[in-house]
């Protein structure tokens, strides 16, 4: 089986292929990524009309290279995969539509795709693929959650953020500090040549004796140092970044290291675009070693959104039964879609209405 995955929830659109054999792992074909960071950069972040309208630009060009790298032609696509929420309206919009109109020209089935559980599974992707069971450690810019995974569609939410996310963290705190869009990589490079212990941050919920998460308050810390700061703040914003990234890196390794001890589980996966941090990947390298605990991240270039994952999500959901694709073309796209709803495994992913 061959499908093809369109992803458009934000800012990234990505176009994948993926080969799917009876229940062995699904392999990636080939896949094609346009980032829309250098248009956004001049707003100081994501301008949803602009996204959309870049996405129509891009979703084809991406989908002939995709094909054509893997050699294969559009009318060997067996089901046609794509995000259909949680993200922006108009951006998914762009990939849905696509999706289902190369459904309708080739004859072929559709499905959605829940965003996350794309994320959730990207690390099936890599080279070293992880086994069911497993912690999942779910963090970007807009969601940060802990969960127990059983199986394709078997989650249990052990943890999640109660208001900013961790990428959202990173982001806005580097924002503050005057750096560049998108702010995290910009302030994990420069948190590289600074002092972490340079200034005390709060680490929110760090002792809350649960799993969630809270980062708001993180934000305004910095936000009052970096007054106090004044006009040292140029001087001394290698240290509040590395301060900012040392607190945010140390709530997630507590909280990721308390959910195995919960569970007992001896393997964990980090999915998600903050999961591509490198202090983040140390600590929790270091730290999961010594406790006898595998860990397994999606390769470097599928951490942020992308088609493969959308692709790859689509063919475990077919392989596990959890799924059918449809051949119903008449489509919608759901921007706020808990991801809760995908956590019983007695109900399965909604179909393309």
């Amino acid at each position: 089986m061959l499908l093809l995955g369109i992803e458009s929830s934000c800012d990234e659109t990505g176009v994948a292929l993926v080969e799917s054999h009876g229940d062995a792992l699904p392999l990636l074909r080939s896949h094609a990524l346009h980032s829309q960071i250098a248009m956004h950069q001049a707003y100081g972040g994501v301008v949803p009309e602009l996204a959309s309208r870049d996405h129509i630009r891009r979703v084809l060009p991406l989908t002939e290279a995709v094909m054509a790298e893997a050699g294969r032609s559009l009318a060997e696509i067996d089901v046609v995969a794509y995000t259909r929420g949680p993200g922006l309206a108009g951006a998914l919009l762009v990939g849905a539509g696509v999706a289902c109109a190369l459904g309708v020209a080739l004859g072929k089935p559709v499905l959605g795709v829940h965003h996350l559980e794309g994320h959730l599974l990207s690390p099936f992707l890599s080279s070293d693929p992880p086994e069911f069971p497993f912690v999942a450690l779910l963090v970007s810019g807009g969601h940060t959650q802990l969960m127990r995974v059983d199986g394709v569609g078997r989650y249990e939410l052990l943890g999640e953020t109660i208001d900013d996310a961790a990428g959202e963290a990173f982001d806005k705190s580097a924002k503050l500090m005057g750096l560049p869009y998108p702010g995290g990589p910009w302030l994990a490079k420069l948190a590289e040549g600074g002092d972490a212990a340079a200034f005390k941050l709060p680490r929110p919920l760090l002792h809350s004796g649960d799993l969630d998460f809270s980062f708001a308050g993180l934000k305004t810390a910095v936000l009052t140092q970096a007054k106090k700061l004044g006009d040292q703040l140029e001087a001394r914003k290698a240290d509040l970044a590395a301060s900012t990234q040392a607190a945010i890196v140390e709530v997630l390794l507590k909280k990721s290291l308390a959910a195995l001890d919960q569970t007992g589980l001896k393997r964990l996966v980090v999915a998600g675009g903050v999961g591509a941090n490198k202090n983040l990947r140390e600590q929790l390298n270091a730290a999961c070693a010594k406790r006898k605990v595998r860990v397994h991240y999606p390769e470097l270039h599928l951490c942020t959104d992308n088609g493969a994952m959308i692709a790859m999500a689509a063919a475990m959901r077919l392989q596990s039964g959890l799924s059918q694709a449809s051949e119903r073309y008449a489509f919608d796209v759901k921007p706020r879609w808990p991801m809760a709803s995908l956590m019983t495994p007695e109900t399965p992913l909604p179909e393309t209405a």
